[in-house]
């Protein structure tokens, strides 16, 4: 069920995620692309991927690792969306991209994703960011195309038989990189 406050209240806030947070963010992720929730929203992978997408072992891996944040963003207190930052040298990666199905299509994931870069610039100086995509998400690719990604061609393995990932419904997908040039800000 998805609880989230309506579109037009509070201003969002930005922060890092903490072991406190793993439960709710577990939760979220699933919402915003499997089961019957994430069909509330556009960014749904329900009819390619049955299962989980991630577990509190996976969530809680991205905010103890180093070298990468997970932001929560808040609206009066509760998530909404999150994202994670991994800097990888020159340039960051971009995953574990949610935002709740109720509120998608509103902007917010644009907001977001500006944020991130702005983030990535002034914490890691980097000037790229990364990302991988399921190749036959084209309405997905087609949304990170308009925010100025674009696609590489390089295709790593989908994790067939590993269920921490989902289980597919088809046998044709791969992770595309997509790449984003970041000017200096």
């Amino acid at each position: 069920m998805d609880t989230a406050p309506p579109r037009d209240s509070g201003e969002l806030t930005f922060r890092d995620a903490t072991e406190a947070d793993v439960p709710a963010l577990v939760e979220l992720i699933q919402a915003a692309y499997r089961g019957d929730s994430s069909r509330a929203g556009w960014t749904t992978e329900a009819d390619i991927l049955k299962g989980q997408r991630t577990d509190p072992e996976g969530v809680r891996a991205v905010v103890e690792d180093p070298r990468s944040r997970l932001l929560v963003v808040e609206r009066d207190g509760a998530p909404v969306a999150c994202c994670q930052l991994e800097h990888r040298g020159e340039a960051a990666y971009f995953g574990m991209f949610a935002v709740r199905p109720s509120l998608q299509g509103g902007g917010l994931g644009k907001v977001i994703i500006a944020e991130a870069e702005r983030t990535v610039r002034e914490s890691w100086g980097v000037r790229e960011m990364q990302m991988t995509v399921i190749s036959v998400r084209e309405d997905l690719i087609a949304w990170y195309e308009r925010r100025g990604y674009r696609r590489t061609g390089k295709m790593s393995p989908f994790p067939y038989g590993d269920e921490r990932f989902g289980i597919p419904q088809r046998d044709d997908l791969a992770f595309e990189l997509l790449v984003k040039d970041l000017p200096a800000g």
